[in-house]
């Protein structure tokens, strides 16, 4: 909820704002409000894990792929997702969300996102998201490159990416497990 007003702000821009192609790096500008700070008077390392959310729904709705996904009744979920800071953002400075899709493996997609300012990268994550229907299940990539207009094989995981994802990963849900520390 604390994104609710940005969101609604990101909806009628996204709408009217120039198309992308969902391979394009979406450029989203953003403003570090006094709800965004920590004690140190510095943008939360939480707030920037929402502000890539809004992010990607950017890049997705205006690339056109939003309305199509929610035809579908698909939605993405992401299941993993790392972050470096570099530097901080301080209150009222404006900055730019630039989010663009670096690779597909076989059940899901990877999307890097930088916070800019003046030029520089303050921050970087990437996100490993699925796409699951509505009516139960996955999207099979195949399906959902199609529907972004993704080639796979032009979008090959970068070696640090798999390497990344493999040691991140838990179990499946169906499988137990418990929380022992060794």
């Amino acid at each position: 909820m604390n994104m609710i007003f940005r969101l609604l702000l990101l909806s009628i821009r996204s709408r009217f704002g120039p198309r992308i192609d969902p391979t394009d790096v979406a450029r989203t500008t953003f403003r570090v409000l006094p709800t965004d700070l920590d004690v140190l008077n510095h943008m939360n390392n939480g707030v920037y894990l929402s502000i890539m959310d809004l992010g990607r729904i950017d890049l997705m709705a205006r690339s056109g792929v939003w309305p199509e996904l929610q035809r579908r009744g698909y939605y993405p979920v992401v299941v993993s997702s790392t972050i470096t800071y570099r530097r901080s953002l301080e209150p009222w400075q404006r900055f730019t969300v630039e989010s663009r899709i670096v690779g597909l493996d076989d059940v899901a997609g990877y999307v890097e996102q930088r916070f800019v300012r003046d030029g520089e990268v303050c921050a970087r994550g990437v996100i490993k998201a699925r796409f699951l229907k509505r009516s139960g299940g996955i999207v099979p990539i195949p399906e959902l490159a199609e529907l972004f207009g993704l080639d796979p094989d032009d979008h090959p995981l970068h070696p640090w990416l798999a390497h990344w994802s493999e040691h991140a990963s838990l179990p499946p849900r169906r499988e137990p497990t418990p929380s022992v520390w060794d």
